[in-house]
C-alpha cells in the first residue's frame, strides 16, 4: 500500500500544483486586462495626434501607449503574408490605456469620437474572455482528478484494510477470545495503515517537488513556459498539506473499513 499511495500522492501534486499554477496565471491576466482599454482609429494618420490629446488631457486615463504601424504590419504579415508591407494598404492605428478605477468610460469615449468619430474604443477583458474561460475549465479539470486520485487512494486503502483482515483472521478471533474489542482490533489496523499511508504519501510528495523544481528550473523553452507560472506561499502551503489531508483520509477510511467488516463479521 505505501507503493500505491505514494503513486497516489504524487500524482496528486503535480495536478494540484498546475491547477494552482493556472489559478495565478488567469488572476494575472484578468487583472493586467481590468482597466486596460483600446483605441482603434480608422483614419490614423489623420486622427491619431487628436486622440493622444483627448486620453492624455482626461485625469482618468494613464499610460497611454500608441502601437507602432511597424507592429501592426508585422501582426498583419501573419495574415497577409508580403502584402501587408504594402504601403497602400491602410493599417489602422492602435492606442493602448489605462483607465482609473471608477472611470466614466463613456464620457472617455465620447471625448475620443470628438477627434476620432470613427473610433472604436475596446476593452481588453472582452478579447480575453475565451482565454480565461477556458484556463477557469482547466482549473475545474484540475480540481476534478485531485478528487478523483483521492477517491482511488481512499478505495486501495478499503482493498488493503480487508486484505490484512482476511489474512489475520485467526489472529483477530484469539485477540476477541482473549477479550478484545472490535474497536480495539480497529486501532492495530488503523495504526499501521496511518504510518504506510504517511511514508508512501511523504515519498510521493517529495519526489513531486523535486520534479517541480527540475521542470521549471530548466532552461527549454517549455521550462520557460512553466517558470511563468508561479506558485505563492498559501499555494505551497496547499501543496505541503496534501501528503497531511491524504494520510488523514487513508486513517478515516481504514478505521471505517475494518470495523465495518469485524461487526459484519459478528
Amino acid at each position: 500500500m505505501p507503493w500505491l499511495i505514494a503513486i497516489m500522492s504524487f500524482s496528486m501534486i503535480i495536478v494540484a500544483a498546475a491547477g494552482l499554477a493556472l489559478s495565478n496565471t488567469a488572476g494575472a491576466i484578468a487583472r493586467s486586462a481590468e482597466h486596460r482599454y483600446s483605441v482603434q482609429v480608422t483614419d490614423g494618420a489623420r486622427a491619431l495626434p487628436g486622440v493622444l490629446s483627448a486620453l492624455r488631457g482626461n485625469r482618468d486615463v494613464s499610460g497611454v501607449e500608441p502601437v507602432p504601424e511597424a507592429d501592426m504590419r508585422t501582426t498583419l504579415r501573419s495574415w497577409l503574408g508580403a502584402e501587408a508591407d504594402n504601403p497602400d494598404l491602410p493599417v489602422p492605428s492602435l492606442v493602448n490605456f489605462d483607465a482609473a478605477r471608477g472611470a466614466n468610460l463613456a464620457a472617455i469615449e465620447r471625448q475620443v469620437r470628438q477627434a476620432a468619430p470613427d473610433a472604436t474604443v475596446l476593452a481588453h477583458r472582452d478579447n480575453l474572455g475565451p482565454v480565461l474561460r477556458s484556463l477557469r475549465l482547466l482549473q475545474l479539470l484540475t480540481l476534478g482528478l485531485v478528487a478523483l486520485l483521492a477517491v482511488a487512494a481512499a478505495a486501495a486503502v478499503v482493498l488493503a484494510a480487508r486484505g490484512a483482515l482476511d489474512t489475520h483472521r485467526f489472529t483477530i478471533d484469539v485477540m476477541h477470545g482473549m477479550g478484545a474489542t472490535d474497536v480495539q482490533v480497529t486501532q492495530l489496523f488503523q495504526r499501521k495503515i496511518a504510518v504506510d499511508a504517511l511514508v508512501g504519501s511523504v515519498a510521493g510528495a517529495l519526489t513531486a517537488m523535486a520534479v517541480l523544481l527540475l521542470f521549471t528550473a530548466s532552461a527549454t523553452a517549455l521550462g520557460e513556459l512553466a517558470g511563468g507560472l508561479r506558485l505563492d506561499m498559501g499555494d505551497i502551503l496547499i501543496l505541503l498539506a496534501l501528503p497531511l489531508a491524504l494520510t488523514a483520509l487513508a486513517a478515516w477510511v481504514a478505521r471505517t473499513a475494518v470495523l465495518a467488516a469485524l461487526r459484519q463479521a459478528l
